[in-house]
């Protein structure tokens, strides 16, 4: 009787950390096709990832498609061969379910160079052990790329990456750049000197000529408060190098995420490259800003809130409208709340011309009461009634998801080329220990941008499944719109605020009131609406100068209505919009 011959797969991988001869994929190919030989095993597969780390097997799609064939049972393999065990993975969590999901369909590992079947009884004893000395190789390698990193911050030395705005890099040593180092001395000069915070310097550079240098790492053409901040915080300037001001941790109560971490408390070296404020600045500078930084307590009513903030929109610029506070005067001891434009000059350098503060309690009073016309209107009642069910649309937010993932993509991609190049680099190379290095530097900043794409990616996705579990669900909603006079009047206005945000993307104005007393131009809602028997998500309330408009005004101008503007009267008269 012919014996039946053994099936297998052959798993190959190459990473960053591997830089001696026998470990390139062609010599483990090799190594695995003559073992599978001299074992009689027929080769049903071939999996091999290049370029990809033994950290964990996300991201590795040869390894990932191995495990769903196996699961899949495609060609009825009884082994999986793999060069050492550090080629199948260096997460012994990671090593051991994969390994314990193999053997749940029959199939075993075997570690040539190691001498490990699983199948064997003491096999799956020695992976558990190699496995976790693997994931300690690993985390020792990584200690030792970042200890080389410090060591070079030690000695002065810029660390990699693009250098600070006011200096260009010559031969990877910083030198000042001086088409850029007047902003940096203007910077600390009008933050040390005068009363402008941080964004009172951004808008003086804005304001006064100054042109920021495009870059690849800073593509805004104006000056925002945010670039004022990080060269405020940054000691490069007065010829230091810090070193760990990020870290990359791991996320608590995770097995293997990590995000970018600022520090409070990091090493400073003193540099090799010449300074552009003096110690002195950079202290008075320090002072100042712990002085701004304290976080200001709500000294007015704390049960108040801007309703609609961040909702209407600067019918200058289009920018979101912010609350602004007027104290109590002393006539009457009343404290005043306004909406207003804060972008007066944007990190475009733009300047907003809109200086008019918009009082609160009217144009609240007048948003709830055009959506109290519009949800008493029967017609919208039964329509609601029958959208009951309906959950808010996601697609935009299921749209910028689909962004960031093609930017992860592309980032993968980068940091995949980098770890090849760090595999073919020739370790007789008289520059080898600086070339792998700066390698692993600029490897190790694409994990500081994944780690951050990936928390925007998980952002999203928290905000699209807690729409979906009906955090802000369609069904809350209209069930409030049905009832929404008695209940919005009786809400606080934090609640106010928190349905106005969930029902209301936008609110548009006119640059000023109008003769009737109304501001708002659009409204524009998160989600269709049914309104005069169709679903909408704008409600225009401008209207023409049509024959049609004057007499309609002319039978309801006797109507006695609430004060409002005229788009709010005729919904409230039932009469048909005529635009």
């Amino acid at each position: 009787m012919k014996k039946k011959q053994i099936k297998c797969y052959l798993y190959t991988r190459v990473s960053t950390a591997i830089q001696v001869d026998g470990y390139s994929l062609d010599a483990q190919r090799d190594k695995l096709r003559k073992y599978a030989a001299y074992e009689d095993m027929v080769i049903a597969g071939e999996y091999s990832d290049e370029g990809f780390s033994g950290k964990n097997i996300q991201g590795r799609q040869e390894f990932q498609r191995m495990l769903n064939d196996i699961q899949d049972g495609k060609d009825g393999v009884s082994y999986v061969l793999v060069f050492k065990l550090s080629r199948f993975g260096r997460n012994a969590a990671d090593v051991l379910n994969s390994l314990q999901l193999m053997q749940d369909f029959g199939v075993n590992l075997i570690c040539v160079e190691d001498g490990i079947d699983s199948s064997k009884d003491a096999g799956k004893l020695m992976i558990s052990v190699l496995s976790a000395v693997a994931e300690i190789e690993r985390e020792n390698i990584r200690t030792q790329t970042m200890a080389g990193r410090e060591q070079k911050a030690r000695e002065g030395k810029w660390n990699g990456g693009f250098a600070p705005y006011g200096y260009k890099l010559e031969n990877g040593n910083l030198v000042i750049a001086e088409d850029e180092v007047e902003v940096i001395r203007v910077i600390y000069d009008r933050y040390i000197h005068t009363s402008d915070g941080v964004a009172g310097v951004a808008k003086y550079l804005n304001r006064n000529g100054y042109v920021k240098k495009l870059r690849q790492n800073n593509t805004i053409p104006g000056f925002s408060r945010d670039f004022v901040l990080d060269v405020l915080d940054n000691p490069v300037y007065m010829g230091k190098i810090a070193y760990g001001r990020r870290r990359t941790e791991k996320k608590q109560g995770t097995r293997n995420e990590m995000h970018v971490v600022e520090q409070s408390e990091f090493p400073i070296y003193e540099g090799q490259h010449e300074a552009i404020i003096s110690e002195e600045d950079w202290a008075l500078a320090q002072d100042k800003r712990k002085l701004n930084s304290f976080k200001r307590e709500k000294v007015n009513n704390p049960d108040h809130a801007h309703i609609l903030s961040g909702i209407l929109k600067c019918p200058c610029c289009g920018k979101s409208m912010y609350g602004n506070i007027a104290k109590a005067h002393s006539k009457d001891k009343k404290t005043r709340y306004y909406y207003y434009c804060k972008n007066t000059v944007t990190a475009t350098g733009h300047e907003c011309s809109f200086r008019l503060n918009i009082e609160q309690t009217e144009i609240n009073k007048m948003v709830a009461k055009i959506i109290s016309a519009m949800v008493n209107k029967p017609r919208f009642v039964e329509a609601i009634k029958a959208k009951i069910g309906t959950a808010v649309d996601t697609a935009d937010m299921e749209k910028q998801v689909a962004v960031l993932q093609g930017q992860l993509k592309q980032v993968l991609g980068t940091k995949g080329r980098l770890e090849r190049q760090m595999d073919t680099l020739d370790i007789n190379d008289a520059h080898y220990d600086r070339k792998i290095l700066d390698l692993q530097r600029r490897y190790d900043e694409q994990y500081d941008m994944i780690g951050e794409i990936e928390a925007q990616i998980d952002e999203l996705q928290n905000q699209i499944r807690s729409i979906r579990q009906e955090k802000i669900s369609g069904d809350n909603i209209y069930q409030l719109l049905l009832a929404f006079d008695e209940v919005y009047n009786s809400a606080t206005e934090a609640e106010q605020k928190e349905f106005m945000k969930a029902f209301i993307e936008r609110i548009d104005m006119f640059p000023e009131k109008r003769k009737d007393g109304c501001w708002i131009k659009n409204i524009v809602f998160n989600f269709p609406v049914p309104i005069d028997g169709e679903e909408v998500k704008e409600l225009p309330l401008e209207y023409g100068t049509t024959v049609e408009t004057v007499v309609l005004m002319t039978r309801i101008k006797n109507k006695i209505m609430e004060p409002g503007c005229q788009a709010l009267q005729f919904m409230q008269s039932g009469e048909q919009w005529i635009d």
